[in-house]
């Protein structure tokens, strides 16, 4: 796999008004509320409504609310006990990226998962939306989709393929510590200060490299 011109290849294509920068404006938005020490903010009554529309779009924008997909009955309304839930996580979820999935970390990011099945309606959810909830709000794991599965031979969403996402960072920690890519502002569409993760670097890599 040739990380970089994965990487390169995925960026050429994201354009402020492109879908690859919905991405960008969920995590985004999610992360500020991180960085000001305000996650419990995220479901109160100023703020859940566009929580739940940060959320909503960036999923519908990726594939997750078309065919007979879990949401495609819902509105952004039905994010509210999402909403509610991350906002009661520790801020450690913030913290984990795939340079630290060590046993504590992973059991988190697990937890995270059991937790979401638990919530009424989201008993069935899948791992591609629980992972592409937890990409865009945490981007601590790669999305686990059709494609990302099929470019690491991952099929579950568990204990062992985060290790085998640890070992391809470990095997390319250079390569992947060495790129610097900053998120799209919304308003401006200029650079911010909040940069890629290392599990959405290692996410967009899967994406390109399925086929």
């Amino acid at each position: 796999m040739d990380i970089k011109k994965s990487i390169e290849q995925f960026m050429s294509k994201r354009k402020p008004d492109d879908r690859y920068s919905s991405f960008d404006y969920c995590y985004n938005y999610f992360y500020g509320f991180y960085k000001e020490g305000k996650i419990g903010q995220l479901s109160d009554e100023n703020n859940w409504q566009e929580s739940c529309l940060q959320l909503g779009f960036y999923l519908a924008s990726w594939g997750m609310m078309r065919g007979s997909t879990l949401l495609l009955k819902k509105s952004a309304r039905n994010f509210k006990k999402v909403i509610d839930l991350i906002s009661g996580l520790d801020v450690k979820f913030w913290k984990i990226d795939a340079n630290n999935y060590t046993d504590s970390n992973i059991a988190l990011l697990l937890h995270f998962k059991n937790e979401l099945k638990k919530l009424q309606g989201y008993e069935k959810t899948s791992d591609t939306l629980i992972t592409k909830i937890m990409l865009g709000v945490f981007a601590n794991v790669p999305a686990f989709d059709q494609y990302f599965r099929k470019s690491f031979s991952v099929h579950t969403f568990n204990k062992e393929s985060l290790i085998t996402i640890k070992q391809f960072y470990e095997n390319n920690k250079e390569l992947l510590d060495s790129n610097e890519i900053w998120t799209l502002d919304f308003k401006t569409g200029e650079y911010t200060q909040n940069r890629y993760t290392k599990a959405k670097l290692i996410d967009m890599c899967g994406f390109i490299n399925a086929d």
